[in-house]
């Protein structure tokens, strides 16, 4: 099984929003930035202490800035920053607003930004997929969570992902499919299954 470490594990909420994400037509260069997962770790570990704290990162309030300009911060640097992409996108839908007060730009363009430096990182897409099925973009999360599992076949999240993705839409099939491979490989909460049992799709 393939861990990234410090990825905290990211599950989809069955519970759309009208939210719409959509990238800005230019979202800037990415000009002195670092990748998250192979990048300076001592400097990755000073950012982090200044404006990815586990208030930052739970959304409670910022360290020396609004939570937006927080992230955005980290992003700028990092932006392949899975646990931030994730945390900013929470925080649009929490706030119900594109461009989360502070951040330079929207949370597609962060998005935008990360596929555009590491478009091969499956959690990037994994975690934008999440993001989308919450913002009520069904379609588009389903195409970037198929990129994510094809990149990442093994990966007991993205199927697990995937799975909660086709409860959703009731292709109970696909979801047994993708939830049955996530707990072969040791997805640990029985969220899914015991969804799918209570749909009358589950068999051991």
């Amino acid at each position: 099984m393939k861990v990234i470490p410090g990825i905290a594990i990211l599950v989809i909420s069955l519970i759309s929003m009208d939210l719409h994400a959509t990238s800005s037509p230019y979202c800037g260069e990415l000009i002195n930035v670092h990748d998250y997962i192979e990048g300076d770790k001592q400097f990755l570990k000073i950012v982090e202490q200044h404006h990815f704290t586990s208030n930052v990162e739970s959304l409670r309030h910022g360290n020396s800035g609004t939570l937006g300009a927080e992230l955005s911060y980290t992003l700028m640097l990092f932006p392949n920053h899975h646990r931030a992409l994730a945390a900013l996108g929470k925080l649009s839908l929490r706030d119900k607003v594109l461009k989360p007060t502070g951040a330079k730009y929207s949370v597609g363009c962060f998005f935008d930004r990360a596929i555009r430096f590491k478009p091969n990182d499956a959690l990037v897409r994994m975690v934008y997929g999440d993001y989308l099925l919450k913002a009520g973009q069904t379609d588009k999360a389903t195409e970037e969570l198929g990129i994510a599992i094809d990149l990442e076949p093994e990966n007991p999240t993205i199927n697990y992902n995937l799975g909660l993705l086709y409860l959703k839409q009731k292709n109970y099939e696909q979801a047994k499919t993708y939830a049955k491979k996530a707990y072969e490989l040791g997805f640990p909460l029985p969220g899914l299954k015991n969804q799918l049992k209570q749909a009358g799709k589950w068999d051991e």
